[in-house]
């Protein structure tokens, strides 16, 4: 029986690949089979005659499950733009059934499956879908899976990461953890954001990952502390 979570974040660019990977390779360094997909990711340039996109690379070098690259990556779009929009561009409609499909295929092949977003947790995915489930909370919400937050711990960071909570809690699924990830240098009064988060989020935090921080060296610090992985067992 595999653990599966949904990963989502309070922007983008708050690092929600960097957390995911490194996840993966904790996991993986524990002897668990993993695997990371990222259903819909916009940006992909041409490297030696094929489209890539960092964010899936990062997952498919992270997983010790290797699965084909449409399943982990359902949906790819070559703008670096909103999912919705170059979607339209592409006359695509998104099909939460397939990436049901692609979720299943994974868990009956790895220990650990993480599922990473795009953008936050309101994106839409739909150009024509106007309604609430046409949207990142919606894939989440249809998938069932519970789910680990990446704040972006900058100024700012305690109206996104609370508002964001709220709206997981609406959508009826269940955080299971979140991830205090600093993204700016010098962030004043960083540790009284990060305790003022604690107090008002339901879910545990799971680990801290300073500024600049190497993926080794987090490994080697999340890895002294394995709480995180218990909590999210006990989800």
């Amino acid at each position: 029986m595999s653990t599966n979570f949904f990963v989502t974040g309070t922007d983008t660019d708050v690092g929600k690949t960097f957390i995911t990977a490194l996840l993966l390779r904790t996991l993986s360094a524990q002897g668990h089979n993993v695997v990371g997909l990222k259903p819909i990711a916009s940006g992909f340039e041409l490297v030696d005659g094929a489209w890539r996109n960092a964010d899936v690379d990062q997952l498919c070098a992270a997983s010790s499950c290797n699965l084909p690259l449409e399943r982990v990556n359902r949906y790819g779009f070559k703008p670096a733009i909103a999912p919705h929009i170059a979607a339209a561009m592409e006359g695509v409609e998104l099909d939460f059934g397939l990436v049901s499909d692609d979720v299943r295929y994974a868990r009956q092949r790895a220990d650990w499956v993480l599922v990473e977003g795009v953008g936050g947790w309101h994106v839409p995915l739909s150009m024509r879908n106007t309604e609430s489930e046409a949207s990142i909370a919606g894939l989440a919400s249809r998938l069932g899976l519970p789910v680990i937050l990446v704040v972006g711990m900058r100024l700012g960071c305690l109206n996104h990461a609370l508002l964001t909570v709220d709206a997981i809690k609406a959508s009826g699924v269940r955080l299971a953890g979140w991830v205090a990830n600093h993204v700016t240098p010098d962030f004043e009064c960083a540790a009284e954001n990060r305790e003022t988060l604690v107090a008002r989020i339901a879910a545990p935090l799971l680990f801290e990952v300073p500024f600049a921080s190497q993926e080794a060296d987090v490994e080697v610090q999340i890895r002294a502390g394995m709480d995180w992985v218990e909590a999210l067992r006990a989800v």
